[in-house]
């Protein structure tokens, strides 16, 4: 591999090296081991994700996405964000409305300066009521597909969620049995008020708590709204201090039960590049 050049971009905490890969820098098929080293911190690029734009002949683009432990995944919101605002900077796409696919369906964005919204997938497969144990203590969980698989936990109060073990029960929970063979992202929730969350996430494929996770603020925003009332747009406070907005409308039937109540949900935030640069083999 020559040098290869990519933007470093972070979306609300979460970090991603996105790359223009339309013309096959990567074979996509077989980079996880440079996902894995490119994405360990000190010693290379170091990111939560990498990002490869692709050709597609539908849609503006399709991406590639993988987590720094060079698993794939279906949608990452933040990531998403970053992908739109990425594709409209360097010219892939030239005006700031787009649509590109994901395995988890095509996502639209509309790009503002640095703040982009997502149009995300249809969430689905939501369940209420889920009691587990893990290390000798109680979870009464959801769970919702909000593009990948979220479980949703709420806190009694603000000191609750700060005290909360994420790395331990989170970890926990998204190896349980009953949430295999995908295993689910964990949210931690404190709902301040109907329009106001702060939520903390363990992620699988980074393992462990992340500075901000989209879909996670979808899910948390949604079993709030089923739950507890919260209406749209809610404002989520992520654990590195920054807001994402999360709108969405109630759908128009619920055909059969465990259907989502949601319709269209979005997804809206800043998306700002860190740096653009070329990474060198010797790294890897």
């Amino acid at each position: 591999m020559q040098r290869l050049p990519f933007f470093k971009m972070t979306g609300s905490g979460n970090d991603f090296m996105v790359i223009d890969n339309r013309e096959g820098l990567l074979n996509a098929d077989r980079c996880q081991d440079f996902v894995r080293r490119a994405c360990r911190r000190k010693l290379s690029a170091g990111a939560d994700g990498v990002i490869l734009i692709e050709r597609d002949p539908e849609v503006d683009f399709k991406w590639r996405f993988f987590n720094a432990d060079g698993s794939e995944a279906e949608m990452c919101g933040n990531g998403a964000r970053c992908a739109a605002r990425f594709a409209y900077l360097t010219g892939i796409v030239a005006r700031p409305s787009l649509a590109f696919r994901t395995l988890a369906g095509v996502i639209e964005a509309v790009i503002s300066g640095n703040r982009v919204k997502v149009q995300m997938t249809r969430p689905h497969s939501f369940q209420t009521g889920i009691r587990l144990e893990v290390h000798e203590r109680s979870f009464d969980l959801d769970f919702i597909n909000t593009g990948v698989p979220h479980v949703v936990w709420f806190a009694a109060s603000a000191r609750e969620l700060e005290s909360a073990d994420v790395l331990k029960w989170g970890q926990a929970l998204r190896l349980h049995p009953h949430f295999q063979p995908a295993g689910a992202n964990v949210n931690f929730v404190w709902p301040r008020d109907e329009r106001r969350l702060t939520v903390r996430t363990y992620e699988r494929g980074v393992e462990g708590e992340t500075l901000a996770c989209g879909t996670g603020a979808i899910a948390a925003s949604l079993v709030s709204a089923a739950k507890h009332g919260a209406v749209s747009p809610v404002e989520v406070v992520t654990s590195g201090g920054e807001t994402l907005t999360v709108h969405f409308e109630a759908a128009a039937s619920t055909p059969h039960p465990g259907a989502s109540p949601f319709g269209k949900v979005y997804l809206e935030g800043e998306a700002r590049v860190v740096y653009e640069a070329q990474l060198w083999e010797e790294t890897l």
